[in-house]
């Protein structure tokens, strides 16, 4: 068994807390790097996580990247209304600070530098192709972009001993014990069983990606060791074709998982420009032992039955699982700056 030494970004968030065990149970040393800001939302009972430091990822120095392998970053403001409501923070968190910490594990002899983009990048791709890692970007939020200009930046770095890896992950599902409740799966899920209604704002034609949480962790897994060949400076689409569904379809998967619950399709937000489906056998072919594990339909019946069994409220639903909610509680709160920085 290769055993490495790995610095997980992000470890106490809605991936990494699923991602940590895996990684340890595939016998590597984990050690977590993470702000904080969201370890407190947590559904069911409170995770073990991996040894951590607490720390922004913009005040990461040389010492904290020293003596490891390999460095997964997943660390990020994590979704498009987040990136939207301060997208100069954005771009400082997710874009420059990104490239920094690459930086610096590169001078510290990292070897392996795995970093969770997004098919997000491929934006309105427009027709009914499937999109390839080939495809031209097209991000329509900050959030996107900023993925973009991190994988240019570190492409750029990419040397004899320094292997970037840009794996760009299906929008994410399934029930994490730091859940979020602000991707479409598991917003519907709840949704459907707090009000008996799933409700799609779209029109509910748009194309998405969907792979579950589990799956993202046994890929970085797996891209952790695969062959330098067969991974160094390349982007991976995450996740698999049976999951590229329409937002409609997402929505009567979940009406059948929570049963009584009627699809209501509104269209009161008109018509959303990210639309697209996703090729995913690049990643198969490079490391051949991976596939995914988990369909639409399976992980709307494992949310539904965690929503029950640990109770979920709608006051948890709407704020302490929703990330954009917890940031301004924190900074209404005072305990967090303008900068989204813990006040000391």
């Amino acid at each position: 068994m290769n055993t490495l030494r790995v610095l997980l970004t992000g470890h106490q968030g809605y991936l990494g807390t699923v991602m940590a065990p895996v990684l340890t149970a595939a016998g590597h040393q984990v050690v977590g790097l993470d702000s904080g800001l969201f370890a407190d939302s947590v559904l069911g009972p409170r995770p073990a996580d991996p040894p951590g430091t607490r720390v922004d990822l913009r005040d990461i120095t040389a010492e904290h990247v020293a003596g490891f392998d390999a460095v997964i970053h997943l660390a990020a403001l994590s979704n498009d209304p987040l990136g939207s409501l301060a997208p100069e923070l954005t771009y400082d968190i997710n874009h420059h600070a990104s490239v920094r910490l690459a930086q610096l594990a590169r001078d510290a002899g990292v070897g392996r530098f795995l970093y969770a983009s997004t098919c997000s990048v491929y934006g309105a791709s427009g027709g009914d192709d499937l999109v390839t890692e080939d495809a031209p970007l097209r991000p329509v939020t900050p959030y996107a972009e900023s993925k973009v200009r991190v994988e240019d930046d570190v492409h750029a770095l990419a040397d004899d001993d320094f292997t970037p890896v840009f794996m760009r992950n299906a929008t994410a599902f399934g029930y994490s014990p730091r859940l979020r409740a602000d991707i479409v799966l598991n917003n519907l899920v709840g949704h459907a069983l707090l009000s008996g209604e799933v409700l799609v704002l779209s029109d509910g034609t748009p194309w998405r990606p969907l792979v579950h949480a589990a799956d993202i962790a046994r890929a970085f897994t797996a891209a952790l060791t695969a062959p330098r060949e067969a991974v160094h400076d390349r982007a991976f689409n995450i996740g698999s074709e049976i999951n590229n569904v329409t937002v409609a379809e997402i929505a009567d998967q979940v009406a059948e998982a929570v049963s009584g619950a009627k699809v209501v399709i509104t269209g009161e937000n008109g018509a959303d420009p990210r639309s697209y489906r996703v090729d995913f056998s690049r990643f198969r072919n490079a490391v051949p032992d991976f596939d995914c594990e988990w369909t639409v339909k399976r992980g709307a019946l494992e949310l539904a039955d965690a929503y029950r069994k640990f109770d979920l409220t709608r006051e948890d639903f709407e704020q302490r699982f929703t990330r954009l909610a917890v940031l301004k509680a924190a900074s209404e709160a005072g305990t967090v700056d303008d900068t989204l920085r813990w006040r000391r």
